[in-house]
């Protein structure tokens, strides 16, 4: 069988992504790599992210699996980082260069998607998860916190909006994000960055957690997170009371996971709706997991977690929205 493919790029400020689906919408190919942070640092320049994603994109194409000549029906790419007016990031650049070259000399069709319609679709594409009516995603990764109402509809290319979906914000951060959060204090506390999968494992397996920090407070869904990246930095300069390093991760990410219980559940009472598909690197963290599906709060709302791989920033949501572009 001559099975045709989609070719999808991800270029975020975290990593380079690139993966390959055929006809059926398996996932034939899914290559990652991180960009490479100073030791210290808390990420890195616009112009420093572009440059490593152009050295990385070759190594991973050259790495697929399959023989695409003659056989690629489109490219897709992430063009900036949400579906709307003013999004923009250079970093994305890269992979709109790319896929735009691959898709003009193979005489094949170019299409590129937001970032965040890629995390959504990914997590949607992994659960299996279908509905025609309005459901709510998280979108909580390193540089975005938000709570979405999510309407499905048919092909419909608008600028500033989605492709698939109209997106409209519910709730989320006002200020910094969940990732950003982790990752200042990860910093701060000796890892490397980006910590948040090394603080995670650290916040599972630790029996105890300090109790320094604050509760984040949440009204209508909207929250603060800058308070109590404040305390986390004050704890750490000043040894509060002694704190414990294990423990005092576990502590950061109970409060975490207890924001968006809360979140999720306001959210949810505020729009009426009970789906919530959980997207993005923050949310891949094995304790937040844990924490919100054993919430007896969220016990009526039904909350779709993909597999920690998938959550994170990846190319294969944005190739197959590429395929519902070519193929549905």
């Amino acid at each position: 069988m001559n099975s045709k493919y989609i070719l999808g790029i991800d270029t975020s400020n975290y990593k380079t992504s690139v993966a390959v689906v055929d006809e059926d919408y398996n996932v034939v190919y899914d290559g990652r790599m991180f960009l490479k942070v100073k030791e210290g640092e808390r990420g890195l320049r616009q112009s420093e992210a572009l440059f490593q994603h152009i050295q990385n994109l070759p190594q991973l194409i050259e790495k697929i699996p399959v023989d695409l000549e003659h056989r690629l029906d489109a490219v897709a790419w992430s063009d900036r980082p949400r579906p709307v007016e003013g999004s923009y990031m250079p970093v994305f650049n890269a992979g709109i260069s790319t896929g735009k070259s691959i898709a003009s000399v193979n005489s094949i069709v170019g299409i590129g998607f937001s970032h965040q319609e890629g995390h959504v679709e990914a997590v949607r594409h992994n659960t299996g998860f279908h509905s025609d009516k309005p459901y709510l995603a998280c979108h909580f990764s390193g540089g975005t916190t938000e709570i979405l109402i999510i309407k499905p509809r048919q092909r419909d290319v608008v600028l500033n909006t989605g492709v698939f979906y109209k997106i409209f914000l519910t709730g989320g951060t006002r200020d910094m994000s969940y990732g950003q959060l982790i990752d200042r204090a990860g910093v701060a506390l000796g890892y490397d960055f980006p910590a948040g999968e090394y603080m995670d494992k650290i916040a599972c397996s630790t029996d105890f957690a300090t109790g320094v920090l604050t509760r984040i407070k949440t009204r209508h869904a909207y929250f603060n997170i800058s308070g109590i990246d404040t305390q986390i930095k004050r704890a750490i300069e000043e040894e509060k009371y002694g704190i414990e390093k294990e423990p005092f991760i576990k502590e950061i990410f109970i409060r975490i996971a207890e924001s968006i219980e809360e979140s999720v559940f306001q959210a949810a009472n505020m729009t009426e709706i009970n789906e919530v598909l959980m997207a993005g690197g923050v949310s891949s963290s094995c304790f937040i997991k844990n924490y919100i599906e054993n919430s007896a709060r969220l016990k009526d709302i039904n909350i779709h977690f993909g597999s920690s791989d998938i959550a994170q920033d990846n190319a294969v949501g944005i190739a197959v929205l590429g395929g519902r572009y070519v193929w549905d």
